[in-house]
This record gives C-alpha cells, structure tokens and sequence, in this order.
C-alpha cells in the first residue's frame, strides 16, 4: 500500500504559556523530554513513516527553533516564518496551504508525545485514511490512559469511526493528542483571520466527514512543568 501521505506539517509557533517559566528562555517546542526535545521526537516519528517534506512553523523564539531545525542535517525542513503575528493553528495551515498541494497532508503538534502500545500509531492513521469519505481524521487517545491530561473528554467515537464532539454536562472517553491527516480541500471553509483548528473540525462534523483512530498506547500532553515531570517520571519507569 502506497503512503498516502506526503507532506506534513510540525506545529511548533505556540508561546507555550502554561508551561512556564521554562518557556521564557527555550521555545516549548525544544523542551526536552527523555533526554530528547520535543520537536525532535515530533521530526524522528515523521521521518520514520516515509514522510520527507516536512514544514515546521515558527514565531516565539523563532531564532531557535530555526537554527534546531538547521542543524537536523538527516531531514529537510522548510520553515514557515510567522514572527510578524501569531496565525493560530488554523491560520498557519492556510499560510502554508500551497506545500500541500492537493493531497492530504499530516499535521502533528510539535508537543504530541506518546509510548507506542502493540503497533506504529501513524501507520495505522495513513492505514485508515479514506479520501472519498475524509476531510480530516485524527488520533484519539483514551483519556483513561494519558498523562497530564484532565477534564471530561471533548470527543465522541461512533462504530463508524465517525468523530462528534462532547455535549455539555456529558463525559467523553476521547481527548485529541495532535496528530491528524487533513485534506487541503477542508481549508476552503478557513475565515481569512487567524482562526483554530476547531473550525475546520466542526465544519468537517457538519458535513459527516470527521473521523478518528484511537491511539493504541499511551499518551503524555505535556502541556506544565509538572505534566513534563510526571512524563519523565513514567518513561524512567518503563526504560523508554
């Protein structure tokens, strides 16, 4: 079976505000967890799967996570400047929206960390892609099994593998861990301000074409200093 995917996109822009004071002097994105940064756990997984254009947006310390980026010398990276204004996630999609050309494309949070459970994660999420009936589709991990990651849950899994979102007063099973494929053909619906990935997602719920794939392992949202204390804590355990 051939990759269906060819291009993917490491969001690594974010100010990281919750986990400071670490991310006054280090980009979150090159806080490290297991001796490695995150950003680069993001790159390693990407390239493992065959994906070799690989974008990575940049704005809070971009100086940075350039000259990180530079220094991969195993990949090519193109970066997406964005320290003239912050695009949000949604945002920084359109902006780079021209790299995708019309294929789907992979859009992995340059935070999104996870213990691999019996198989490949991302080899199961291209597996599962069905263009003629996806706009997006996302890993969804068990609340259950993560780390750092509180709350009610925010989405709903049918047999179908069709993605809804938690109603008010309910408790969901699924949070969303920052993988996701997307078709460039979702981002016709984009407003022309920066906007979040939520929109896209509920335009593709309308229309029937949100789906899912649950994460077989166990994932950390490292998202605090101490979600990033608990996360090393747990790969000590394990000798990951």
């Amino acid at each position: 079976m051939s990759n269906p995917v060819k291009t993917a996109m490491i969001l690594a822009a974010g100010h990281g505000l919750r986990m400071r004071p670490l991310t006054i002097t280090t980009p979150k994105p090159l806080i490290k967890v297991g001796g490695r940064a995150l950003l680069d756990h993001a790159i390693d997984r990407v390239k493992a799967i065959g994906v070799t254009d690989i974008i990575v947006n940049v704005h809070h310390l971009a100086e940075q996570v350039i000259a990180h980026c530079k220094a991969r010398k195993d990949v090519a990276i193109t970066i997406q400047d964005e320290r003239e204004a912050i695009l949000d996630t949604g945002g920084a999609l359109v902006r780079a929206r021209p790299f995708f050309k019309d294929e789907p494309f992979l859009i992995f949070n340059s935070d999104s960390l996870w213990v691999e459970g019996m198989g490949n994660n991302l080899r199961r999420l291209f597996a599962a892609w069905d263009n003629s009936q996806m706009d997006c589709l996302m890993l969804l991990a068990a609340m259950w099994n993560t780390i750092g990651e509180s709350g009610r849950g925010d989405f709903m899994l049918d047999q179908l593998g069709r993605v809804t979102r938690r109603e008010p007063q309910r408790v969901t099973p699924f949070v969303f861990p920052g993988v996701q494929i997307m078709h460039p053909r979702l981002l016709d619906a984009a407003p022309k301000e920066p906007f979040s990935t939520n929109f896209l997602w509920d335009h593709a719920i309308e229309k029937g074409r949100l789906f899912g794939v649950r994460l077989d392992g166990r994932w950390m949202h490292v998202g605090t200093p101490e979600a990033l204390h608990d996360a090393e804590d747990y790969l000590a355990e394990i000798g990951a």
